[in-house]
């Protein structure tokens, strides 16, 4: 999209435009055909020149709740990245937050944490309940991640460009992990238009280049 059409036509832009305040500077990448990490780091490094709270969302998102920055501060007080939905443990073999496998089966629901709602208006299709919100995670979706800009720059995180538009998340969270860092989910009401691309050629293959990066 171009940013005209963004912000007039995917369900982030025109909900942002709504929610927005002075203190939010809002950054697209137009017609974009780069992978989310490469788009993501650069952000990353241009905000140790000007620090941020910085906040990593897909364009297919309604926000709902109008208080959402105040709620992501109030959860960067506790963790050193939120997102909305995560699970608290990791097994070997795992390749997305919720399932403990790559048959897509569904992790118990006492270790998954957050919730979020599906569909392209409000009231949404479904809500899906993983689990309480406010835990402390192993795992967080890549739909919604935020973090402080001198959080990442001082353990030197960074997205992995080898990734593109799949696994950038998990990746991530295990970078944070590795750090000694905290994720953690927190309520914040967002609306996901898109279920996710699994079992797609290119998400086996960023499955198996993630088992191999990690070992398990």
């Amino acid at each position: 999209m171009s940013h005209e059409d963004f912000m007039t036509k995917s369900a982030t832009g025109r909900t942002l435009r709504m929610t927005r305040h002075r203190n939010i500077e809002l950054i697209v990448t137009s017609n974009n055909r780069e992978g989310l990490p490469k788009v993501y780091n650069q952000v990353i490094r241009h905000s140790a020149q000007d620090p941020a709270t910085l906040v990593f969302v897909h364009d297919d998102l309604h926000f709902t709740d109008f208080h959402w920055c105040s709620h992501l501060f109030d959860g960067l007080e506790k963790f050193d990245v939120v997102g909305v939905a995560g699970n608290v443990r990791r097994v070997p073999g795992q390749v997305s937050w919720p399932f403990v496998d790559r048959q897509f089966t569904w992790d118990d629901k006492q270790n998954l944490s957050g919730a979020v709602a599906h569909g392209k208006q409000f009231p949404p299709d479904m809500l899906s309940r993983f689990g309480e919100s406010r835990r402390q995670v192993k795992l967080l979706d890549g739909l919604f991640l935020a973090a402080r800009s001198e959080t990442l720059l001082n353990h030197g995180i960074e997205f992995d460009e080898a990734f593109d538009f799949h696994l950038y998340d998990m990746d991530f969270c295990r970078q944070v992990e590795q750090k000694g860092l905290r994720c953690g989910t927190w309520d914040i009401a967002l609306i996901h238009e898109s279920s996710g691309g699994f079992n797609t050629e290119p998400w086996r293959a960023a499955a198996d280049r993630y088992l191999k990066k990690w070992g398990e």
